[in-house]
């Protein structure tokens, strides 16, 4: 909630994180439950947690982006008053952007009879894919609690995707031990198999049932996929038979106005807007994500790089001075791919990202690590490959990266080493592009080199800046397009993130390296990644806006992002001529541009309606319009969904924009909104995508930033019922908009 300090670099988003936490919850618990198991499960704490159970420690963890589990047994009490307390502490954690403090994601109570189900017990693999059959695998690992030997019954049925009994199974007289557990194996024949795929996500789902004697003491229901994938050296990757190019985007784990506190919805919108764009990977920079992010990938149809850390040392929590890397890094990766094995969106296992080598980083990278990290992932599951993203080539040519399943390189063709030390290895771009820009904000001339930023500590939307380090998005198409054997991209980044704010880290709060803005509002490089990456979908997109009331008979260049070949612009009616798409890449730093989009450098400004009309292979395809506007008049509300669900954690998105009186968005407006709820709701955050605001995010009233902003409705728990959402501003016409919680 903030607030801001000014004074605070921005690395992790001049928001208060570093401190300590305390929380408590009474619970009790039936009497007629006394002799079962009691079990906390915490998907993620910020950080060092400790659990207390009616004041003794209860268990503890030492990374804040790990799930795991605390045994309460020993210390409840049934039929009586119980008080958990959770201690969080940050002051040990190292980030380079926001973590967030405290449980930012879900916890849960398990009760379980003394012979269950382990946590993360069940484990399904997919030993044989074929059109006409597969082979599925699940092995199941039972635990007793109690003291005596015990015997049991397992009985897994499979459901197809369509719920109805693929297969079942079940297993007799399996003797667990007191005290201890034992694994089952079960092998399922499955005619005809539904493949997950990106284009048609099928999930499969095991139901497990333990019964000793006639009593069902457990139940078990994990979704899985049946699908066979492969990397290769010189044809990228393969998906049940066909290559798949990986239109990757990296995702880091806040929700803008929402902070670090997961919310599956807010990450649910975050993959529907990647996936108009024409995204089907997500790489989980750089820590374990929330497990809810996994299931819908699943359902969804993303394929995932999944990571583990992203240094060794204080970004993962670990103090190098008390324990070993090689230690501490088997504690961590068990639970990190015992918890994510059975997804079947998961294609690669990552042990880290940007590890400087040694001897200069004495906790860096080296051939024995990278090996030993690599094996523990291989050691809990060795149905994947391994991988971590690289930036410094010499780690490839001194040969650190014999372990490596697939190698995963960050920027600027640095893979081109490992393909030279490495050719008979799989390569993605682990991380490209890092592009960096402000949504709504144009500046000219246009800059002549892509690390000339402006004064203003915004990046202009024409897409032509990136660090020193990195590249703008077309320079990467070009080399996607001509190192073939290149398995595909993940961008440097999907959304605006908190923290981060590279080029202007003393001044600003938010990343300008995301496509879309922080608040949820694509930029215009959406629409060029959409152009390239949907080539089949319409893509007709103008920039820059066209208020220049101080360039009249001025040069204000003009790009289009298209699918389509050619543009010819129109300047109110009159054509300014056609532009086509070159065949090849051109010369210098900007040489790529004309490739994959349309530029009219030589536009003189005059108000009124600019047209670009898109053609492919001499045929049109699509038009768009862009107005000069008046000045604000009105409010425009526009919600993401009119019908939410009433279960106090669901949300809906509402676009607020400034028009003026003819309806045309005046794209300059910085109004100060203000606004008003009534009915079964409350403002879970708003926001406007600037990253130099230090409004706010939990407010009731908020400016606009080029004319747009971002409202977040999240309902309250109970019957529901309708939720009139008021936006009001002096001078304006205010609007209202009604949304239904259900």
């Amino acid at each position: 909630t903030g607030p801001f300090n000014p004074k605070e670099d921005g690395y992790a988003g001049k928001l208060p994180w570093w401190g300590e936490g305390w929380y408590r919850k009474s619970f009790k618990l039936d009497k007629a439950d006394a002799g079962k198991r009691v079990y906390f499960d915490f998907d993620g704490v910020m950080a060092f947690p400790k659990v207390y159970v009616n004041g003794q420690l209860a268990g503890e963890w030492d990374y804040g982006y790990m799930s795991f589990r605390v045994d309460a047994t020993p210390f409840v009490k049934f039929g009586a008053d119980n008080v958990i307390a959770v201690y969080a502490d940050t002051r040990k954690h190292g980030t380079r952007w926001y973590p967030g403090a405290g449980i930012y994601r879900k916890e849960t109570m398990t009760i379980n009879e003394p012979v269950h189900v382990a946590h993360w017990g069940t484990y399904v693999t997919t030993p044989e894919v074929a059109d006409a059959s597969a082979k599925v695998n699940v092995r199941t690992t039972i635990e007793n609690g109690s003291k005596s030997k015990s015997k049991v019954s397992i009985e897994v049925t499979l459901l197809d995707p369509d719920g109805k009994m693929a297969a079942t199974l079940k297993t007799d007289g399996v003797a667990i031990p007191g005290g201890g557990s034992k694994d089952v194996n079960q092998l399922f024949a499955i005619a005809n198999p539904q493949r997950w795929d990106v284009t048609s996500p099928k999930l499969y789902t095991a139901k497990t049932i333990v019964r000793q004697g006639e009593k069902i003491v457990d139940t078990d229901t994990t979704t899985f996929g049946i699908r066979e994938f492969k990397f290769t050296a010189d044809d990228g990757f393969h998906l049940n038979g066909r290559r798949v190019q990986l239109y990757g985007v990296n995702l880091h784990h806040d929700h803008g106005a929402l902070g670090a506190a997961f919310n599956t919805r807010a990450m649910e919108r975050q993959l529907e807007i990647m996936r108009e764009m024409g995204v089907n990977a997500i790489r989980t920079s750089h820590n374990p994500p929330a497990p809810e992010l996994l299931e819908l990938c699943d359902r969804m149809g993303f394929v995932v790089w999944d990571e583990c850390f992203d240094k060794w040392d204080r970004t993962a929590d670990r103090d190098p001075c008390k324990q070993p890397l090689e230690q501490y890094g088997e504690k961590q990766i068990r639970n990190f791919v015992q918890r994510d094995r059975n997804h079947p969106s998961i294609v690669v296992w990552s042990i880290g990202n940007e590890i400087d080598p040694q001897p200069g980083n004495k906790e860096g990278v080296s051939a024995e690590r990278v090996k030993f990290m690599s094996d523990f992932f291989r050691k809990y599951d060795a149905t994947r490959p391994v991988s971590m993203a690289c930036h410094i080539p010499a780690v490839a040519q001194k040969k650190m990266l014999d372990a490596m399943d697939v190698g995963g390189w960050n920027y600027q063709r640095r893979y081109a080493q490992f393909r030279k030390t490495y050719p008979d290895k799989p390569v993605l771009y682990s991380e490209s592009a890092s592009a960096v820009s402000t949504r709504g904000f144009y500046e000219l001339p246009l800059t002549d080199s892509h690390t000339q930023f402006s004064k203003t500590f915004q990046v202009s939307s024409y897409d032509r800046n990136s660090p020193d380090w990195a590249d703008i998005s077309d320079r990467e198409f070009n080399l996607m397009e001509k190192d073939t054997f290149m398995a595909g991209e993940f961008v440097w980044t999907g959304f605006d993130y908190l923290g981060e704010p590279t080029p202007y880290n003393k001044q600003a709060r938010s990343s300008y390296f995301g496509i879309v803005d922080l608040a949820g509002i694509p930029k215009d490089r959406f629409y060029l990644y959409r152009s390239h990456w949907r080539p089949d979908t319409l893509t007709v997109h103008i920039l820059p806006h066209w208020n220049w009331p101080d360039r009249i008979d001025q040069n204000v260049p003009v790009y289009v992002y298209t699918n389509g070949d050619t543009v010819e612009l129109f300047l109110n009616g009159q054509s300014l001529g056609k532009q086509t798409k070159a065949k090849e890449s051109g010369t210098g730093y900007y040489g790529s541009i004309g490739k994959y989009r349309l530029c009219f450098n030589d536009v003189n400004y005059e108000p009124g309606e600019l047209k670009a009309v898109a053609y492919k292979d001499g045929k049109e395809i699509g038009q768009e319009v862009m107005r000069t506007a008046g000045e604000p008049a009105k409010i425009r509300l526009t919600p993401d969904r009119k019908e939410i669900s009433a279960s106090g954690d669901d949300l809906c998105y509402v676009l607020i924009e400034a028009l003026d009186a003819n309806n045309t968005l005046c794209p300059l407006a910085d109004n100060l909104i203000k606004f008003k709820i009534d009915g079964p709701a409350e403002i879970a955050g708003i926001d406007n995508g600037n990253p130099l605001s230090y409004e706010p995010f939990q407010d009731s009233e908020h400016k606009l930033f080029f004319g747009k902003a971002m409202l977040i409705l999240r309902t309250k728990e109970g019957p529901g019922g309708d939720i009139r959402l008021i936006a009001d501003s002096e001078g304006l016409t205010p609007a209202g908009v009604v949304v239904q919680s259900k």
